[in-house]
């Protein structure tokens, strides 16, 4: 069962957080995989989709927001976008659009940033919308301040936080077929939470980046976190690895309906809203050319066949008294 399990380091200004995505992963690949119109994600994209999944449950679990937050990478490669949403109640989705080969060995630039203009953008878009409330983007390139490209998705992301939190935070992330994890330790904010949400700069946090002995001593052990070690370990034995010299507060693990899992938003009665916003004209002509209409859904795989008497009650009216009349659907 996928997993988050939150810790603090006894009086010292650490944090941390290490996910499991377990059966919640292998849901998303299954789906896919069983999607006949797209197939399996090559193997270098299906890693940087579950490193994504597994530091969107992160960045989620850090802040205080009730709404999704949105991770995408897009560029100029292969990739063309790659996607993972997780909700405040750490249910999540994930997808990207591959439009070309991907080798087996390709890295991040060669997926998504061959020509130089990649970027990873995390979108918090509130559940309840204020009127002209507009979701909170920030947006940061995939490349170093040298202007080199970054090959690892966790360095990508601990600039965007350097960024947007004026805090010390390191990321280990990894994925196979199997589990998608990911390890956050972060310097907690002097003033304020830190949230992302906020967008504020606190000179006191800017201060002290790089310089807080706690924080760097704990992010170097972090640090030797293998990806090997990530995926094959249990957490217990990971933060014995890790820090059996800390003394550690932990909190209660979030598992099951508390915790990280599949869900997507999908379903057959909104493809047939869409279907009807289409109108009857565009159904029947796609019904002229094949025997049903097929949608699948972009994040979860799933695939709705409508036949041509499936669409023909989508153009019911439910409070029609008589059965409709013959129609080129019909």
């Amino acid at each position: 069962m996928s997993e988050l399990h939150k810790f603090l380091f006894d009086g010292l200004p650490v944090r941390g957080m290490i996910v499991r995505l377990t059966d919640a992963w292998t849901e998303i690949l299954k789906r896919r995989a069983g999607n006949t119109a797209t197939g399996a994600y090559p193997a270098p994209v299906s890693e940087l989709l579950g490193e994504m999944a597994a530091a969107g449950v992160l960045m989620q679990s850090n802040i205080k927001f009730n709404g999704a937050l949105v991770l995408q990478v897009f560029g100029d490669g292969p990739v063309k976008l790659a996607v993972a949403e997780v909700q405040s109640d750490l249910s999540l989705r994930a997808t990207a659009t591959v439009n070309g080969e991907v080798s087996s060995d390709a890295k991040l630039s060669q997926m998504v940033n061959v020509g130089g203009g990649g970027r990873c953008a995390i979108t918090l878009d509130p559940k309840d919308r204020h009127p002209g409330q507009q979701p909170y983007q920030g947006v940061v390139p995939l490349h170093g301040d040298h202007h080199e490209k970054l090959e690892r998705l966790s360095d990508v992301l601990q600039h965007y936080m350097l960024q947007s939190e004026q805090l010390d935070t390191i990321l280990v992330l990894g994925a196979n077929d199997q589990v998608a994890a990911g390890l956050l330790i972060q310097r907690m904010p002097i003033k304020g939470e830190g949230n992302l949400a906020a967008g504020l700069s606190h000179r006191e946090n800017e201060d002290q980046i790089g310089h807080n002995e706690d924080y760097n001593r704990i992010a170097h052990l972090a640090a030797s976190l293998t990806r090997e070690e990530l995926l094959t370990l249990d957490v217990d034995t990971i933060l014995r690895r890790l820090f059996w010299e800390e003394k550690l507060l932990r909190f209660e693990p979030q598992q099951g309906a508390s915790g990280p899992r599949f869900a997507c938003t999908c379903s057959r009665e909104r493809v047939s809203n869409m279907l009807r916003n289409l109108g009857a004209e565009e159904a029947e002509s796609i019904l002229a050319e094949r025997d049903d209409i097929e949608v699948g859904c972009e994040f979860c795989g799933q695939q709705y066949r409508f036949d041509a008497v499936d669409a023909a009650q989508i153009f019911v009216s439910p409070a029609a008294a008589q059965p409709p009349g013959p129609t080129g659907i019909q």
